[in-house]
Order: structure tokens, then sequence, then C-alpha cells
């Protein structure tokens, strides 16, 4: 199989099922965001972080995969849109890793500067990637039907990310930064 099909070279590509849209289409929006939250994940996963939180990024890779899947199949297409789901489990998980690294962490008394060492300062990246990438997914839902746990869990990731970047910075050892220091 090539990985070349040149069947987008004039700005529009198939979604699963065989429906042609524009390569600039809300789908696409959503699930090249989609991709690109992955890509930083995979970056995340690059540094020297404990190994049970690449697990869990791994795991969030893979739902990721699912999401994007999701969003690119057409709506008629039940079959396979019916096995790319997100669970109310995987919403859950998030909140109990949340609440585990919150354990560990200082408690937040203000909003902080993004930084905190370059895991910590993907994770913020990742962070913003996944607000887009969750503003992109109600434009779809705008137009044609999205689960609404998949639309949970893309804001609970969100979340997630802001705590590992938190739990990256301490764990480095880099103070986080509040907003407002500058001005001192």
């Amino acid at each position: 199989m090539k990985i070349y099909t040149k069947t987008g070279d004039k700005g529009m590509t198939s979604l699963v099922g065989g429906t042609r849209v524009a390569k600039n289409s809300v789908r696409l929006e959503a699930y090249g965001g989609v991709d690109e939250l992955n890509s930083y994940l995979g970056f995340i996963r690059s540094f020297e972080i404990d190994t049970a939180v690449k697990q869990e990024i791994i795991a969030i890779q893979n739902i990721l995969f699912s999401v994007g899947g999701n969003l690119a199949t057409d709506t008629t297409v039940e079959g396979i849109k019916a096995k790319l789901v997100v669970t109310e489990e995987e919403v859950i998980r998030l909140e109990q890793a949340m609440d585990k690294m919150d354990m560990e962490l200082p408690p937040l008394t203000s909003f902080i500067l993004p930084g905190g060492g370059s895991a910590a300062s993907v994770c913020h990246i990742a962070r913003t990637v996944c607000r887009r990438v969750e503003r992109r997914i109600l434009d779809v839902a705008e137009e044609y039907p999205v689960d609404e746990l998949l639309i949970k869990y893309i804001n609970r990731l969100s979340d997630y990310l802001f705590v590992l970047a938190r739990k990256l910075a301490f764990e480095a050892g880099v103070e986080e930064v509040k907003w407002g220091s500058w001005k001192k």
C-alpha cells in the first residue's frame, strides 16, 4: 500500500465511508487537531518522565485515535463509528489520575504562567491544542451528531494536561511562576 494516493491533490479528501469533503471542512479541522494533539503527547513521552505516566499517555493516545476516527467517519457509517466511542470509564480514569497527581502537588492559589521545564512546557502546549480541538469538535457538533462523551473526554483531557504540567514541573524542581508576578 502506498502512502500517497493523489486523490487529495485538489483539496478534497474522503471520510471513512467514502464521502468526499474539502480538506478545510470542520470535520478535518477537528480530527486534524486531534492528530496534532496526539503528536504532542508523543513528544511528552520522549522526555525522561515516570514510566507509569508514559503508559498513561499511551492509553490516552490510543483513545485519541478513536476520537479522530469517530470524527473522520461519515455519519452514515454506523457500524464503524460504534467501535470508535469514548466511555465514561475513560473520563473517570482521567479524573482519578488528576486527583492522584493533585495530592502530591502544592495547592494552586493563583493562576500560573505556562512553563516549568521542557516536558511541562510541552504539556502546556498540548493543553492549549486540546482546548482548540474541543472548540473545533463543538463546531462539528453544530452540523453533525457528536457523542457527548467524546466532548467531555477532550474537556477533561485539557484539565489532565494542566495538572500533568504542574506535576512535571514540580518533579523537575521548577517553581511555578504566578500570574502578575512581573508587577512586583
